[in-house]
């Protein structure tokens, strides 16, 4: 009894009576440490968060200038001796016509007098090559639009229209102060001043912004890296390349329609601040595209064209609809093939399988699947799905086998758990009221576990939509126009086109890879939404 009772008191260290002060001093400190526990966890939070809507920041104020667009909304004359010049109304002869000469004939009507084969070219290239094929869309929706003219937007190319879309790019403008007369109405152009050092406040300026006097031409020169400069009178505008005390000379940019003296407030010099070497687009350009807004032609509206055309090399004709209908293909390979598998396989190992140790070995490695990088599984793709199987490539059938492979493991370890947590009393009440294992499972265990199953189903799904590695080791980084329709066309997925618009050099295409990452994360929070969903519509209580 004595053993016992001694057995049982407190050991030596807790029998010693602690001090008032220094308990008061422990609980003291362990507050404290709580307090400074809980102010780390929110700090983790609140840098996660920063970090977090910094980045999403990031990609959606990158990716809204993708969501628009700029049109030049102009007359173009439907021309039936270029469109159909048989008048059979064939429509193998209408879709093959030569639209885009009707778009250049519409762009030289709005800009008229524009002589000299580089001029023309910039005019022509204001407009994107897709521009015809708008146009051959409606021709060929609507035939009796032959021999008539049409008011249509011609899409601008992509240069043009990140050009309008870049409010960094400060005008300004300077009236004049004295009459100037022109030399001529085109080409090279002396403006000349009465008035003795006229454009002595232009040298300073030049000066000032580190524009010399070449001795050899005997007045400032400016050159491309210089803020760009203009004088516009006369209906015209003329680039200023050479200054002297009492003329500028440049070329016309757009021509005059008169030699007659401009007098003072009549004319304007008009200052690029952005240097022509800094721009996209040059100065001839510029004034095409400062023309056409100021007479109302330039259009701008929600880029419908992203979201319903393939992939292009012209930025502004790229679009994701391919990769969008490549993406489903390979889900929908890839949901049909890992679902029924994964869930059968979770269910015979957690309710049928014997416990031994070939189940144990098939267990662990499930569970290193699940861990192994994903490129292995396109490894495995590429030699087995098509060296050895030749399926073909760069289709969503193989896209969806390796994913299938990538993702199986992830579904077998959320289904076995989903079943696990059922409570073994559900088995039980239903066998001990005569149904079999198998009803028991199927009947009972298995829809109480079906949120589960439909929760890592899709986190598995959505795991799957962002991969790209697999993919670019069995084909599906090409270049593919076309919008696939059945798995076994050549197309390509999400991923992999935000990869490919990525390591483009135009600025435009660097915009499409924001704008498709924001689509991209709009299908992985539509999906993780749907899983949500799924768990609170499926959920039991028991």
């Amino acid at each position: 009894m004595t053993d016992t009772a001694s057995s049982l008191q407190a050991p030596r260290a807790l029998r010693r009576a602690i001090p008032p002060d220094e308990a008061a001093a422990r609980i003291k400190r362990r507050y404290a440490s709580e307090r400074l526990f809980k102010r780390l966890g929110f700090g983790a939070l609140a840098v996660t968060a920063v970090f977090l809507v910094t980045l999403l920041t990031a990609i959606i104020v990158k990716s809204l200038p993708a969501f628009t667009e700029h049109g030049a909304v102009l007359d173009v004359l439907v021309d039936a001796s270029i469109v159909d010049p048989d008048g059979k109304r064939d429509p193998n002869v209408l879709r093959a016509a030569d639209y885009g000469s009707l778009t250049r004939t519409a762009i030289a009507a709005a800009i008229p007098g524009i002589e000299g084969r580089t001029p023309r070219k910039a005019l022509n290239g204001l407009i994107s090559s897709g521009a015809g094929d708008d146009v051959r869309t409606q021709v060929l929706a609507n035939p009796n639009i032959i021999g008539t003219t049409i008011k249509t937007p011609l899409l601008f190319s992509a240069d043009v229209d990140l050009y309008l879309k870049d409010d960094a790019i400060r005008q300004t403008t300077l009236p004049g102060a004295f009459d100037l007369t022109p030399s001529g109405l085109n080409g090279e152009i002396t403006l000349t001043a009465v008035q003795p050092d006229a454009f002595s406040q232009l040298i300073k300026d030049l000066e000032q912004a580190g524009v010399a006097r070449d001795a050899d031409a005997g007045a400032h020169v400016l050159t491309p890296r210089d803020a760009s400069r203009m004088i516009s009178l006369n209906g015209g505008m003329v680039k200023i390349e050479k200054v002297t005390p009492t003329t500028v000379t440049g070329p016309a940019l757009l021509p005059l329609t008169s030699v007659d003296t401009a007098k003072a407030n009549a004319w304007a010099q008009l200052i690029y601040e952005q240097p022509e070497s800094r721009r996209r687009v040059t100065d001839q350009e510029a004034v095409f595209i400062d023309k056409l807004k100021s007479s109302g032609a330039v259009e701008r509206g929600f880029n419908f064209r992203f979201f319903t055309s393939g992939d292009s090399r012209e930025p502004e004709l790229a679009g994701i609809k391919g990769a969008l209908f490549g993406t489903a293909l390979t889900l929908l390979v890839t949901l049909a093939l890992c679902l029924p598998i994964g869930v059968l396989a979770a269910i015979y190992l957690e309710e049928f399988a014997p416990k031994n140790r070939l189940t144990d070995i098939i267990e662990v490695n499930i569970n290193n699947l699940a861990a192994v990088p994903s490129i292995v599984f396109g490894l495995l793709g590429l030699a087995v799905f098509l060296n050895y199987f030749n399926l073909p490539r760069s289709a969503p059938l193989v896209g969806g086998l390796v994913l299938a492979l990538l993702v199986l493991p992830t579904i077998i370890i959320a289904a076995r758990a989903a079943i696990k947590a059922v409570p073994p009393s559900i088995r039980e009440a239903a066998i001990g009221l005569g149904a079999s294992q198998q009803q028991a499972v199927f009947h009972h265990v298995l829809p109480l576990a079906m949120p589960g199953i439909m929760t890592g189903t899709i986190i598995g799904m959505a795991h799957a939509l962002g991969e790209t590695a697999p993919l670019l080791m069995i084909g599906m980084v090409a270049f593919i126009v076309d919008v696939p329709s059945t798995v076994t066309d050549a197309a390509t997925v999400l991923p992999v086109q935000i990869y490919l618009w990525s390591d483009l050099p135009e600025a435009a295409f660097q915009q499409r890879t924001a704008a498709a990452i924001v689509v991209l994360l709009g299908f992985l929070f539509a999906m993780n939404g749907a899983a949500i969903w799924l768990r609170n519509k499926f959920e039991r209580r028991w």
